[in-house]
């Protein structure tokens, strides 16, 4: 079936006019709306990784207000306990019958907001969530709405009292981001709204309800991708599999999640196909926080800087298919 026949030109109009509405209110960072915004559109999780005060929660609620959809955000700490994500099952004095209490996981969007501070027990309570869209609690499994996201945040350089998240929950996050600090031009915008008010005020009108998101999800699966494109996407996953210094490469759920990442790239730029750029340029993102470096040949920075780094290496050794 030819993509071009199924993607319709409304429907591409439709994913302009969510990323325009949410970079109403996120400025300067083109790029990380637009990361964003593929990442709903691939049906993913989205992890935000930067210091304080760039911009990652305002992304994740900006993107929530530009879409007619539940939102509920959680602050992470150490004294939180997995009922408070999912809920609780209590017993009903007028029915005489237990009833189950839902939490804020039973949302469209779930902010996560500095999710390395509490403990292993609760960030395990996300797992079934974010892979089978479901919550089951003592033994009865209840559906979450759709669609179904989950925006986590965390801060990169304050470690102390946090819980680094294992590798099981972050292959749960399609993307991986960083927001960056506003060029001047940028940062001079936001400080002239501030004179009217929070950048949180400024009143955005939803562009899509929840039935289009899942119209857009669908039309990701009819953007065509070519083997050329899908044979360096393989020889990108190979060469990490075969590197000296990762004790672990990328897995099959790694390499579809990049497919469909670049599918849906593709979609915000309003093609029909992919072409090798959207690959090369989800490489990171997708695949810096499923590597594992080799600890045996010294500790190097950070593990995401340092699996960036092979990520560039590798990028640079395979060829790009014209």
């Amino acid at each position: 079936m030819s993509a071009g026949a199924v993607v319709t030109t409304g429907l591409i109009e439709r994913v302009a006019s969510l990323e325009a509405s949410v970079r109403r209110v996120i400025r300067g960072k083109p790029e990380a709306v637009r990361l964003a915004v593929a990442c709903l559109l691939a049906r993913g999780h989205l992890l935000i990784e930067d210091v304080p005060g760039v911009g990652k929660t305002t992304l994740a609620h900006t993107l929530a207000r530009s879409l007619d959809s539940q939102f509920q955000r959680i602050q992470f700490t150490s004294d939180m306990l997995p009922a408070d994500v999912v809920g609780v099952t209590v017993y009903n004095n007028t029915r005489q019958d237990f009833e189950f209490k839902p939490g804020p996981i039973f949302t469209n969007f779930l902010l996560a907001d500095e999710i390395n501070r509490t403990t292993p027990k609760t960030q395990s309570a996300l797992l079934e969530a974010m892979n089978e869209r479901q919550v089951t609690i003592e033994g009865n499994s209840y559906p979450l709405p759709d669609p179904f996201m989950v925006i986590a945040t965390q801060n990169p350089s304050e470690y102390h009292g946090t819980y680094p998240l294992p590798e099981s929950q972050l292959d749960r996050f399609l993307l991986r981001i960083e927001m960056g600090y506003p060029d001047a031009a940028s940062e001079r915008e936001i400080l002239r709204s501030q004179r009217q008010g929070s950048m949180d005020s400024i009143e955005l009108t939803p562009v899509a309800d929840g039935d289009d998101v899942l119209e857009m999800q669908r039309q990701v699966d009819d953007v065509r991708v070519d083997e050329r494109v899908v044979d360096y996407l393989m020889e990108i996953v190979e060469k990490t599999r075969a590197h000296e210094q990762l004790a672990l490469g990328v897995s099959p759920r790694g390499s579809m999640a990049l497919f469909r990442g670049a599918q849906a790239l593709a979609l915000t730029e309003g093609l029909t196909y992919t072409t090798p750029d959207h690959v090369k340029r989800l490489v990171k993102p997708v695949f810096a926080h499923r590597l594992v470096p080799d600890v045996r040949l010294g500790p190097g920075s950070r593990p995401a800087g340092q699996c960036s780094q092979i990520l560039e290496e590798i990028l640079r050794s395979v060829p790009v298919p014209i």
